[in-house]
């Protein structure tokens, strides 16, 4: 679990208390219902809640019927532990409510001694009780009575992205699986980004991203997120809280939230899903302890970039391919918040890369191994014997490189250009 962080002390909410709309996304429907994030109806606080008639598809349930689907909340169904609470494996059926359709569930159930209170518990029933995507895991139910308070989301099969992408043994994440994870995951951001008030999740990361039996992943926990500027704003100000090594910096500096926000935690997960390294690793060398600080300016350089990618990976991707979900990775980590994509542009290349890579596989153009100049590019004589030097360099280093800012010279300063994913892309290193 990534180490979460706010500019306040918490404060434990009660019922009367108000809390700001934020929440969490719920789902799986083919088409999702942009219309039913255009006027939320969000609940101010827990007594307003119990005096609704609820959300439509979420369950109210009682804390009996909890305890009776996590037979007692018996220790060896627990599933994990965050800050939130303890997560238990359950099942809703007829024992539980008569005529109930037996359904795998995860509940979790809020920790009156931790950090996160009524107010994060509201935001995910508020929000997870209105939206509606294949991207964003289900809500189908919760529990309020005197000082409990649980949720009931469908059972993800799979876990987190983070025990997956950070094992120590047993099989890894394919490419093709990681890019589909992060493809799935940039749908649900746009998601939340297209309504007609965008809603920013703020708290992106792999152990927030889900899989469910198939690896299709979800989006959870959206006890962070924060309605988006509207009109002529340009920012929401809010308390700064995340996660270190994935907070945008302009936000963790001004408290100043944007949807951009949300791209950079993107790239950030993307960085980890191409070089299977940490946001924050305290066990790697000191240069090397913020991932974003050390591999970004690495990222536009074809020789650099082939050493730090995930050795697990070796043979399965394409050079291309490779290169641009670099690039990517290096636009949606740019200290500059307008150089940063929009999710929408996210999955549009997402989409158009998982296409083409599949091909060039497939037809084994750009197949490389790691540490090997990719087979079947055009290399200039010149690039050539640049490779082929003996320079003595290596592969964690970025010796023309501003460790500060993380940003290049050639880093745009405008809004983000889509053309600036040619496939011709080469960075020659000077």
């Amino acid at each position: 679990m990534g180490i979460c962080f706010s500019s306040e002390k918490k404060q434990h909410s009660n019922c009367n208390q108000t809390s700001p709309p934020v929440g969490h996304g719920s789902a799986a429907c083919p088409t999702p219902d942009k219309s039913a994030i255009n006027t939320p109806l969000a609940s101010k606080n827990v007594k307003d809640l119990r005096q609704s008639p609820g959300y439509i598809n979420v369950s109210i349930f009682t804390y009996d019927e909890m305890s009776l689907a996590t037979k007692r909340f018996r220790p060896e169904l627990i599933l994990g532990e965050g800050g939130f609470g303890v997560v238990y494996k359950g099942v809703v059926d007829d024992t539980v409510r008569t005529g109930y359709k037996t359904t795998q569930v995860a509940i979790k159930e809020l920790n009156r001694e931790g950090y996160q209170g009524d107010r994060e518990w509201l935001a995910e029933v508020n929000y997870l009780g209105q939206l509606s995507h294949p991207n964003l895991v289900k809500l189908i139910g919760y529990c309020c009575e005197d000082e409990h308070r649980l949720l009931v989301y469908e059972y993800m099969a799979s876990g987190s992205l983070e025990k997956h992408l950070f094992r120590r043994v047993g099989c890894t994440l394919t490419w093709s699986r990681r890019m589909k994870i992060a493809l799935d995951a940039a749908k649900g951001l746009a998601f939340l980004h297209g309504a007609e008030r965008p809603i920013i999740y703020r708290d992106f990361k792999t152990s927030n991203i889900l899989l469910d039996g198939d690896f299709n992943a979800k989006l959870s926990d959206f006890g962070l997120a924060k309605e988006g500027p509207m009109g002529d704003q340009t920012h929401v100000s809010t308390r700064v809280m995340g996660t270190y090594g994935y907070a945008a910096p302009e936000y963790v500096m001004t408290g100043h939230l944007t949807a951009r926000s949300d791209v950079y935690g993107f790239g950030v997960v993307l960085l980890e899903l191409l070089i299977g390294r940490r946001a924050m690793d305290k066990s790697r060398p000191s240069r090397e302890h913020n991932l974003v600080e050390w591999a970004r300016p690495l990222l536009n350089h074809n020789k650099k970039l082939l050493r730090i990618v995930d050795p697990r990976l070796e043979g399965q991707y394409s050079f291309k391919t490779a290169m641009k979900v670099a690039q990517l990775a290096y636009q949606c980590l740019s200290q500059n918040p307008k150089g940063r994509p929009l999710m929408s542009q996210v999955v549009d290349i997402l989409e158009t890369l998982q296409s083409s890579g599949n091909h060039e596989l497939q037809s084994g153009d750009g197949a490389v191994t790691l540490y090997e100049a990719p087979k079947g590019t055009i290399v200039s004589p010149a690039k050539k014997r640049s490779q082929n030097r003996r320079d003595g360099e290596r592969g964690g280093e970025a010796h023309r490189s501003n460790p500060g800012n993380g940003r290049s010279k050639s880093e745009p300063m405008n809004d983000f250009d889509r053309n600036n994913l040619s496939p011709n892309f080469v960075s020659h290193e000077k």
